[in-house]
C-alpha cells in the first residue's frame, strides 16, 4: 500500500544558544523541540524508509499500512496455491439436471405419455367397475337382464295405456262421461299408492328372521327401494302400509315403522310381478346376500293372490293445491 508523499517541511536556521542575546531562561521556561517531520520516501525508497524508520510516525505507517499489503498478498498466493477441488458425482448431476434443458421433442414426448397414462388410468377404472358383474355366475346375468327388459316392457305398457286414453278421450262422443270415467279409475290408483284403500293381486311373501337383532332400519329401507325398483305396486310390513313417506328408525330390539314399533321376524306382503320381484332381490350382492351376511334367515315365496288390508288415513296437505282448480 503506497503511502502519500509529503512534502519536507524547511528548516529554519535556529541560532545557537551561545550566541542568542537576551535574558538567560530557566528550566522551566525552556520548550523542548517538536520531534523532526520524517521524509516520506517514494519508490523503493520510501518502502526501505518503513522498515527502517524509528520513531512512533513511522512505525504507525509501516503498521498500517505494510500489513494490508502482507495480507493481499497472502490472500493472493493462497489463490495461487490451492486450486479449485474437483466435483463430487452428486453435484455434477445436480449440474447437468438444474437448470432444466429441455426441447421441442422432449416436451412432445412428455405430453404423449401423459395422455398415455391418463388413457390407462381411466381403462382401469372402468374395468374395475364392471368387476363385480363379471364375476357373477351366467344363471345371475340372464336374471338381471331379465329384470331390466321387465322393466322396460312395463314402462312401454304404460306408455301406451296413456296414448290409449288420450285417443279415447279424442275420438268419445261424450268426453265428459268418459273424462270422469277415467277419473274413477285414477282414484282408484292413487288411492292404492297412497294406502287408503285395500287391495290384492299377485306378489311375494318376504320373512327375515333376526334372532341376533343384527337387522337394522337402514337394511329395511333398502328392502323396500329394491323392491319398488322392480315394480312393486302396495307393501306392508307388519301390519304397516308402506306409503311415498314412510320413515324406518331403529329401537332397542326392534324397529320402528312410521311410528309404530315392529319385532322380528319382519313379514312382507308385496303386492307386483312375482317374475320381477323375486329375482331382484336375489341377484348377487342384493337384499338376501346382504341379509344373510348379518346373520339373518331370509325366505321369498311367490303368491297368486296377496291381500294388503292395512290402510292409511287421508290426510288434507296443509300447503299443496292442485293446480287444475
Amino acid at each position: 500500500m503506497g503511502t502519500e508523499e509529503t512534502p519536507e517541511p524547511e528548516k529554519k536556521s535556529e541560532p545557537h544558544p551561545e550566541r542568542e542575546a537576551g535574558p538567560e531562561r530557566g528550566p522551566a521556561d525552556r520548550r523542548p523541540m517538536p520531534p523532526e517531520s520524517p521524509r516520506t520516501p517514494t519508490g523503493e525508497a520510501g518502502a526501505g524508509a518503513e522498515h527502517r524508520g524509528s520513531d512512533g510516525e513511522s512505525d504507525e505507517v509501516r503498521q498500517s499500512g505494510a500489513k494490508p499489503a502482507n495480507g493481499a498478498a497472502s490472500g493472493a498466493s493462497a489463490d495461487d496455491g490451492n486450486p479449485s477441488e474437483p466435483l463430487t458425482g452428486r453435484q455434477r448431476l445436480v449440474a447437468g439436471l438444474w437448470p432444466p434443458r429441455l426441447t421441442r421433442a422432449q416436451l412432445i414426448v412428455a405430453l404423449l405419455l401423459f395422455i398415455l397414462g391418463l388413457g390407462l388410468a381411466i381403462q382401469v377404472r372402468s374395468t374395475s367397475d364392471s368387476s363385480a358383474l363379471r364375476g357373477a355366475r351366467q344363471e345371475d346375468l340372464v336374471r338381471i337382464l331379465d329384470e331390466l327388459d321387465n322393466r322396460s316392457q312395463r314402462l312401454t305398457d304404460e306408455q301406451r295405456r296413456l296414448e290409449g286414453q288420450k285417443t279415447e278421450l279424442e275420438n268419445s262422443s261424450d268426453q265428459a262421461e268418459e273424462a270422469r270415467k277415467q277419473t274413477v279409475e285414477k282414484e282408484a290408483q292413487l288411492g292404492v299408492l297412497a294406502g287408503t284403500v285395500a287391495t290384492q293381486g299377485p306378489g311375494i311373501n318376504l320373512t327375515i328372521d333376526d334372532p341376533h337383532h343384527s337387522v337394522e332400519a337402514d337394511k329395511l329401507l333398502d328392502t323396500i327401494q329394491e323392491l319398488r325398483a322392480a315394480g312393486a305396486e302396495a307393501i306392508q310390513v307388519n301390519g304397516v302400509r308402506v306409503v311415498a313417506n314412510t320413515y324406518f328408525s331403529d329401537l332397542r330390539g326392534g324397529v320402528e315403522v312410521d311410528g309404530k314399533r315392529v319385532t322380528q321376524p319382519y313379514r312382507f306382503k308385496v303386492i307386483g310381478k312375482p317374475e320381477d320381484l323375486q329375482p331382484a332381490l336375489n341377484i348377487p350382492g342384493g337384499v338376501v346376500q346382504t341379509l344373510e351376511k348379518e346373520q339373518a334367515k331370509v325366505s321369498v315365496t311367490r303368491e297368486e293372490k296377496i291381500i294388503v288390508d292395512a290402510l292409511r288415513e287421508a290426510k288434507r296437505p296443509d300447503y299443496a293445491r292442485s293446480s287444475s282448480q
